[in-house]
């Protein structure tokens, strides 16, 4: 943020007065709703060091979509795939909450989650001829499904204390599929996958 806010002064598109006035906003800021505001007439979207997409949904008909890149997380999301894929990057995305509803309608397609370390995927809802990739079986208490993430990431449950991010995909699964893939773990040696600490 303050990398455009310096390009766009030294460039004529902010007097020195105005940056400062920006810099001094961005310093005081206390949501990231008011960080994004302040360079949103400095760059196009594509551009932009946060994009806040709201709950805008995400919608792949017979083809693909993608929500990646650095943007805001809201904590409900409606995504649905219909004979096409929809790609959702949280590798490098801020999350607003420690848990995030995904409200998912998949008919003969694939919602991809690509996720970083540390974060818990769950899947509830209603599947038919569907499957998540890497899925544990269901807990009986809550009918939720936790997909341990690809290529080996723990399921272990988290330590006491910790609040371990969650994404819950909640929804409708017909004839596709949901598929969670987090980073491969580090080895050690180069050959043998390194426990969890």
């Amino acid at each position: 943020m303050t990398a455009l806010l310096a390009e766009a002064v030294s460039d004529g598109r902010l007097t020195p007065e105005e940056h400062a006035e920006r810099l001094d906003a961005a310093a005081s800021a206390r949501t990231l709703g008011d960080l994004a505001g302040l360079t949103t007439d400095l760059a196009g979207p594509e551009a932009q060091p946060l994009r806040l997409d709201g709950t805008r949904p995400l919608v792949a008909l017979f083809g693909g979509q993608r929500r990646e890149g650095r943007w805001v997380v809201p904590d409900r999301l409606a995504v649905t795939a219909v004979f096409g894929e929809a790609l959702l990057d949280f590798r490098s995305a801020l999350l607003q909450s420690s848990r995030v509803t995904i409200y998912a309608t998949v008919i003969g397609g694939r919602l991809k989650l690509l996720i970083p370390e540390g974060v818990r995927v769950e899947v509830t809802g209603t599947g038919l001829a569907s499957r998540e990739r890497g899925t544990a079986p269901r807990e009986r208490s809550t009918g939720a499904r936790r997909l341990p993430n690809d290529p080996g990431t723990s399921a272990a449950a988290p330590g006491p204390g910790t609040t371990e991010p969650v994404i819950e995909v909640r929804g409708l699964i017909v004839g596709g599929r949901v598929q969670a893939i987090a980073p491969p773990r580090p080895k050690f040696l180069g050959i043998f996958p390194r426990r969890g600490r």
